[in-house]
């Protein structure tokens, strides 16, 4: 009787769940989502361009991002490793990817160059947090070797046996008690089969690791070392790192050359993943161009409207609420940062989020968002005056970023280095702040443009890329700005007035092309686009006490 009522229960728990496995596929099959997603087959020519890059006899592991708890047992919503998706497509958490530069051989004599660990399906829990693609989905992505991740000991081969492996751990990793499949697992469980010693320090590693990719540090070698003795005083991580200790002790670059080939003979590479990340990352396909202008003009016109809707007694807050909701009505998922929302001095802080000033007056607002659509992040600024009209002290300090703007998109184009950028922009503003008498010399142009003018765009608003020279298809930003706090020393009718102007650029061969376009950016035009009539002009919501 024992065993009839046991194989009962068995039964119906297996119609349970199968009972939950149906609700789920049904309530999600029904509803249309985006068709615009990066193709598969980009993913698998990303992996096969890495795979171009790997050393001979190597593998390159790319982690999942782990959860982040928000409060008690909420999580924050899940971010996906930007890596892993370019890579793979797999937006889940507790899983690695291995790729292998060379193909290998499983038990059953089967080839592969891959292997993909992944959250396994679960019933139970797709219930309360979505759809999980387990195995057979994975598959259907372009993958042939796919395990659940809490079989990884069992499944991913020895890896000590390759001259490089190669990897980055994220950061802040916790381990989930409750879970044998979690990111922390994993990367124990990489260690043990990488042979990786219990005190090899990754991000010391990667961070002393890639100074040959920069051969022109060596130019310096007292300057070189007092760097890393200067490190290793304020952390105890650095000061025991065998590398460290010896760069400290470096007399002249015949040392330094031999020092560095010690670092590249070494087995585990955090470095290089970084500079394959890079070098990849920063040329953008034509399927990401495609994302990255959806996601830019999304933000352009976000922007429109809050110049539209911007009236002297809107909060900070209010004005993120409509930019926000213009990014939520065309599609774009999040925001790629949080958003800046700066009226008058709060606008000279350059990352300045609380955004909770209740009334923004007659001051300028300085609106720095950007919408994240697929993955891929806009970073779009704009700054005009709440009550539609430019002072003449607002005008004259706006139109020397936008005209240091103007100089830097002449000389956008491949071949143009980085340096360029940020001289041509500093020279103008530093000039145009002395004109005005702000500023006595020109070399004082950090106290109010204290930031540089680019940075590499796209899965990251601040993307990977390598700050060398300018080529086709990459898509940096072009970002001057003046910002002359309370109480500067200068005349106090400029003080509290911050502008930035930030546009997004395609680098093309001889040319650019400002992807932002459809937000104005001359102080005429942004008060035409104030003038005009916004949505949220009649619409009334109001809290009753």
């Amino acid at each position: 009787m024992k065993n009839f009522l046991a194989r009962k229960n068995a039964v119906k728990g297996l119609l349970s769940l199968s009972s939950v496995t149906i609700l789920i596929g049904n309530c999600l099959a029904q509803l249309p989502t985006p068709t615009d997603y990066l193709s598969k087959d980009f993913h698998k020519g990303r992996r096969e361009a890495l795979r171009a890059l790997l050393p001979s006899n190597s593998v390159m592991a790319v982690f999942a991002f782990p959860t982040r708890n928000f409060s008690n047992d909420v999580d924050y919503k899940y971010h996906a490793n930007p890596d892993l998706y370019y890579f793979s497509g797999y937006t889940e958490p507790n899983a690695v990817l291995l790729i292998f530069k060379e193909a290998q051989k499983d038990s059953a004599n089967r080839s592969f160059n891959e292997l993909f660990f992944v959250q396994k399906k679960d019933a139970l829990r797709e219930q309360w947090t979505g759809k999980r693609l387990g195995i057979e989905g994975v598959k259907a992505m372009g993958f042939s070797h796919v395990y659940n991740a809490e079989d990884f000991d069992r499944y991913a081969p020895n890896l000590s046996g390759f001259d490089k492996v190669i990897f980055e751990f994220p950061q802040d990793v916790s381990d989930k008690i409750t879970q044998s499949d979690d990111v922390h697992d994993l990367i124990n469980s990489f260690r043990k089969k990488s042979a990786m010693p219990d005190d090899f320090d990754d991000e010391v590693m990667a961070d002393i690791m890639s100074i040959s990719q920069y051969p022109m540090l060596l130019g310096s070698i007292p300057r070189l070392t007092q760097y890393y003795k200067d490190l290793a005083e304020d952390s105890e991580r650095y000061k025991r790192n065998p590398f460290i200790k010896k760069v400290i002790q470096l007399k002249d670059s015949t040392e330094a050359k031999t020092w560095l080939k010690e670092m590249d003979n070494t087995k585990w590479d955090p470095a290089l993943y970084s500079l394959y990340t890079k070098q990849l990352r920063q040329i953008k396909t034509n399927e990401e161009l495609g994302l990255m202008r959806k996601s830019i003009n999304i933000s352009a016109l976000a922007h429109n409207e809050a110049m539209k809707a911007v009236k002297p007694g809107m909060s900070e807050l209010e004005l993120q609420g409509v930019q926000e909701f213009i990014h939520k009505k065309l599609g774009a998922e999040y925001v790629g940062y949080p958003s800046i929302v700066g009226a008058g001095a709060n606008g000279c802080v350059l990352h300045y989020i609380e955004n909770n000033v209740t009334s923004v007056g007659n001051k300028m607002v300085l609106m720095d968002v950007g919408a994240e659509y697929h993955g891929y992040s806009a970073d779009v600024t704009r700054t005009f005056p709440a009550n539609g009209k430019f002072t003449a002290e607002q005008k004259q300090i706006y139109d020397i970023v936008y005209e240091a703007q103007e100089a830097v998109f002449k000389i956008c184009k491949e071949g143009t280095s980085f340096q360029e950028i940020e001289k041509t922009a500093r020279d103008v503003v530093a000039k145009g702040l002395v004109k005005l008498g702000i500023l006595k010399d020109e070399k004082e142009s950090r106290l109010y443009y204290p930031h540089g003018c680019s940075h590499f765009l796209g899965l990251d608003v601040h993307d990977k890329g390598i700050y060398s020279t300018l080529k086709e298809n990459m898509i940096i930003t072009v970002e001057p700005g003046i910002y002359i706090p309370e109480n500067s020393n200068c005349d106090k009718k400029w003080w509290g007035i911050a502008v930035r102007i930030e546009d997004d650029v395609l680098i093309k061969k001889d040319s650019y092309e400002n992807l932002s376009h459809l937000a104005p950016r001359k102080s005429e035009d942004v008060e035409k686009m104030s003038a005009q009539k916004s949505f949220v002009d009649d619409l009334k919501v109001e809290l009753k006490n």
